[in-house]
């Protein structure tokens, strides 16, 4: 695949967003130590409100806020909250690059999701790179050698919810306004942060709600470099480049919170990134894969104050018929 100048561009433009998002990924470790992250949550969707609005100001979709698919919505806005609250506290308690390595795992559940949701074929050739990419994230967690701690099952549980939700925006993504699917999401956020927020409550210092401003412009703005890169090149050469996180949460690690990355969980991270790439040249291949569940998956986890990246994407598109299966494809590897 050719490195055209639009290519380049794209690359430039992903490794932009994914820098940003690992910036606004670092402030909310930074307020994690003074404040819930039910509360960052809040106020960082809260204030990316304004934002996204401006955003679907353009949607020229015409319709109503009401889903057409409202079970599948449903689904993907429980996910969508778990997802943001386990990431918020992942960031929290645990260093950066042994979070980014647990969301790195999302790609490998998008894999299994895909076979009861979409109807995806999956052959060995996947099959073996998530069980590879479920060994990787053994040797991260160590069970039995090191106590596991909730911080480690958010992580995990924020990779799950990404992945339900990506599955889920490939399955209904063409049949519901942008407008429904992100703003479902913002909502419940708010609604169910909101609700939480008198049990854990902290007043908030005036600089640290310029800080979570900037976490909500920052998860935006991620948004819409990811989005760019999107339209700029082929997504199998994009969706690799959210693994350029690690570097960038190993050095904000190292450089604001003392952080070294230990050999577990550099090993660990090195064989979820294969598998996962691994997974992304298959499905990069014509034929191997019905739905190219994985290359489709353009949101990136814990950005709950990111525009999502999909609908915005297929926005103003004219949704296509499905298409029927060729008798001649190839099988699914």
């Amino acid at each position: 695949m050719a490195l055209d100048r639009s290519n380049l561009r794209g690359i430039a433009f992903a490794i932009t967003g994914f820098a940003v998002f690992s910036t606004h990924d670092t402030l909310i470790k930074y307020l994690g130590g003074s404040y819930a992250p039910f509360q960052i949550l809040f106020f960082s969707v809260l204030f990316s409100f304004p934002l996204v609005s401006l955003m679907l100001m353009r949607d020229p979709q015409e319709g109503t806020l009401k889903p057409v698919n409202p079970g599948w919505v449903a689904l993907r806005t429980i996910a969508g909250v778990v997802t943001g609250a386990s990431a918020f506290y992942a960031f929290s308690v645990l260093p950066l690059a042994q979070v980014y390595t647990f969301i790195f795992a999302a790609p490998l559940l998008i894999t299994i999701l895909s076979i009861p949701i979409l109807g995806e074929t999956v052959g060995m050739h996947r099959w073996a790179a998530v069980a590879l990419g479920l060994v990787g994230v053994m040797v991260v967690l160590r069970p039995g050698s090191e106590t596991l701690s909730l911080g480690h099952f958010a992580g995990l549980t924020a990779a799950f919810g990404s992945a339900v939700v990506s599955v889920v925006t490939r399955k209904i993504g063409r049949q519901e306004r942008a407008a429904v699917l992100m703003l479902y999401p913002m909502m419940a956020n708010v609604i169910l942060m909101g609700a939480a927020l008198p049990f854990v409550y902290q007043p908030v210092l005036v600089q640290d709600l310029g800080i979570l401003a900037i976490v909500a412009t920052f998860g935006f703005a991620g948004g819409l470099c990811i989005i760019a890169a999107y339209r700029s090149a082929d997504a199998a050469i994009i969706a690799p480049m959210q693994y350029s996180q690690i570097i960038w949460g190993a050095l904000f690690g190292f450089w604001f919170f003392s952080e070294t990355p230990d050999q577990n969980t550099f090993y660990g991270a090195l064989i979820i990134i294969s598998a996962g790439l691994y997974v992304v040249i298959r499905e990069s291949l014509g034929g191997r894969s019905q739905n190219t569940p994985v290359l489709r998956t353009r949101s990136r986890t814990g950005a709950e104050t990111s525009p999502n990246i999909g609908a915005a994407l297929r926005a103003g598109e004219t949704a296509p018929t499905k298409r029927a299966p060729l008798a001649n494809e190839p099988k699914a590897e």
